[in-house]
């Protein structure tokens, strides 16, 4: 492939996108990081800078003339700026400024400069709580936070200019996503970094409830993956769920980690009442249109991070 082609990223010197810039890259893209570094990752940014394929341009996604200009020569632009769920709920202004606002930013300009094809970090959250598993991408959506809120829209927006002015898009609905490098913080997975501390110095993981809520924990090499298929399919102009299709409950989650760390303990449930969601993804779309598929257990991937943290 020659070095004509380059991708727009959005939010690209965070977690997943440090998994897949390496990805295009290897298939001869050039990158252009667009990120204003607030938890960006510079060491790594340096790293692939250094390269000589990948540029970093330090503004953000909510000063729309920026936008355009960053974007100019670019011919792929995948979007992931965005502001995460607990901190939506939190501050609702800067959500909306930074998902809504900066989603039509960056949807506008990619439409305006007629890119070949945008990706969209959408979320599995658009579907609220299922009323049924798997969760299909027909499903009934019912967002419940701004953030969620703002994911859903941005779906909207990609299919206004879409009709508008033929902008071809793929939205994809991240479910769980774990790995190494991801900040211990991180909404879906500081159980799993809580549970790995506790039981490191030997004390056992606390479950509230009977550990019946689950999650589709998908691992975010295969996710990166995911990200470029979708950049590069015949078939475009949809959403499409990323996960493994496996609901792992919190329970089963503490069992895998409790034999990963090699411990001899037992966890605790914390009897009380608890709101039993379960998460697991419809996978049948991600197959048929990106010819896309897990490759990473849940038992695999835990192990691989309990070593890393070790």
């Amino acid at each position: 492939m020659s070095n004509d082609r380059t991708v727009f990223f959005t939010g690209g010197a965070g977690f997943i996108a440090l998994h897949t810039i390496p990805l295009l890259l290897e298939k001869g893209y050039r990158v252009r990081i667009f990120d204003n570094m607030q938890r960006g990752d510079r060491a790594a940014v340096n790293a692939l800078v250094a390269t000589g394929n990948v540029e970093l341009i330090e503004q953000d996604v909510r000063y729309g003339g920026a936008v355009h200009n960053a974007m100019k020569g670019c011919t792929h632009v995948i979007h992931f700026a965005t502001v995460s769920i607990n901190k939506s709920i939190a501050d609702p202004y800067e959500s909306i400024d930074i998902n809504m606002v900066g989603n039509h930013n960056v949807f506008a300009a990619a439409a305006d400069h007629g890119v070949q094809r945008l990706v969209f970090a959408s979320s599995a959250s658009v579907y609220g709580d299922p009323k049924k598993l798997p969760m299909h991408e027909d499903d009934r959506l019912n967002p419940l936070t701004p953030y969620c809120i703002s994911k859903r829209a941005g779906e909207d927006l990609l299919g206004f200019y879409q009709r508008q002015k033929g902008l071809s898009w793929n939205a994809l609905r991240f479910f769980n996503v774990y790995g190494p490098g991801q900040k211990i913080e991180a909404y879906y997975t500081s159980v799993i970094n809580t549970f790995i501390q506790r039981l490191r110095s030997g004390q056992p993981p606390v479950i509230d409830g009977k550990g019946e809520q689950s999650m589709d924990f998908i691992h975010v090499t295969d996710l990166a993956r995911g990200v470029v298929a979708a950049l590069e399919s015949e078939r475009a102009n949809m959403p499409i769920n990323i996960g493994t299709g496996i609901d792992t409950s919190i329970a089963q989650l503490t069992k895998i980690l409790i034999e990963a760390v090699g411990v001899d303990v037992e966890p605790i449930f914390n009897e009380r009442e608890v709101l039993v969601s379960r998460r697991a993804a419809d996978i049948t779309r991600a197959r048929e249109v990106l010819g896309w598929e897990p490759t990473i257990t849940v038992e695999q991937g835990m192990r691989e991070l309990v070593k890393m943290s070790a």
